[in-house]
């Protein structure tokens, strides 16, 4: 069980470290998420609420993480992305537009 208990912790660091990376509150990620009140981020960042898949997928969605990196995996970087961060001229419109085209990109390839 205490192995399961450190991936739980891992997972909850990680959200923690990516939300904050993001500039995004507890309250915001908790709204985002569906939950009523932010304690429900708390709990999950301190390791004392596990998290699902799906939900899992959500927050890495939101918080623009690939899902290995808050499984503890080597996370896969695109450089499309680094260069649309790096890119001031593109409206956050467009930059929306490009990562939904990049999802569903990956969608194709997952799916050969």
């Amino acid at each position: 069980m205490k192995k399961d208990e450190n991936r739980v912790n891992t997972i909850g660091a990680r959200i923690k470290e990516a939300r904050e990376n993001m500039k995004i509150s507890q309250a915001e990620l908790a709204e985002k998420l569906g939950f009523q009140s932010p304690a429900a981020i708390s709990l999950i960042e301190s390791g004392e609420r596990g998290v699902t898949a799906p939900l899992l997928q959500r927050v890495s969605e939101i918080l623009k993480r690939d899902i290995k990196y808050f499984l503890g995996q080597k996370e896969e970087v695109l450089d499309v992305q680094v260069a649309l961060r790096a890119d001031k001229d593109l409206s956050e419109d467009d930059k929306k537009i490009i990562e939904r085209f990049i999802e569903l990109a990956k969608q194709k390839k997952d799916a050969r």
